[in-house]
């Protein structure tokens, strides 16, 4: 039996720490964030849809989609936040059920599926057991107005996008506190894998 484990966070709250742990360990990863890149390139029934929705506006030189763009678009704007997802979440939830099954076909003990917007998307019925990896407020802030060199203002309103990691963690299954460090992560990582039977 493969156990399927939806891996979320918030932006800034060391997910990607978490999945790259947990990878180091054998475990494969089917990582949404990548899939939703692979999704838009160009020739993917998705790019065609991005650029009739969007205009030449979100589009680079070489024809490929200009990210930061089309970002700062929908970041500032809902209802084309909404649009994008419409096209692009489809396409990724496809790919992501075909890489999960792969696994499971495979005989793997665990497969995790590292889903930014779990939640949000409401897809916590692809997985077995959801992990939160949580942060306070303020660690997400610090995190992004010295690591991604945001202003305070651009990394609450990045942090406001997205459904408050409090809501979060009423909804799943586990959680990991991610404030400390590295170590203590880790460690809270293998005690919950090992609750798991992992």
């Amino acid at each position: 039996m493969t156990l399927v484990i939806g891996l979320t966070g918030g932006i800034a709250s060391g997910k990607s720490t978490v999945s790259g742990m947990i990878r180091d360990w054998g475990y494969p990863i089917v990582d949404a964030d990548v899939i939703a890149k692979e999704a838009v390139d160009q020739g993917k029934p998705a790019y065609d849809q991005i650029a009739a929705a969007f205009g030449g506006a979100v589009l680079k030189e070489d024809g490929a989609i200009d990210r930061q763009k089309l970002g700062s678009i929908i970041f500032q704007d809902s209802e084309k936040r909404q649009l994008l997802n419409s096209i692009v979440h489809p396409a990724v939830r496809e790919e992501m059920l075909k890489q999960r099954d792969e696994a499971k076909a495979n005989g793997e003990k665990a497969v995790i599926l590292d889903i930014p917007l779990l939640f949000e998307s409401k897809l916590s019925h692809f997985a077995d057991r959801t992990l939160l990896v949580w942060v306070s407020e303020n660690v997400q802030l610090e995190r992004l107005t010295g690591r991604n060199g945001y202003t305070e203002e651009e990394a609450k309103m990045r942090i406001s996008s997205q459904m408050p990691l409090e809501e979060k963690k009423a909804l799943a299954d586990a959680i990991i506190d991610n404030n400390g460090t590295l170590k203590q992560t880790k460690e809270q990582l293998k005690m919950l894998f090992e609750k798991w039977g992992l």
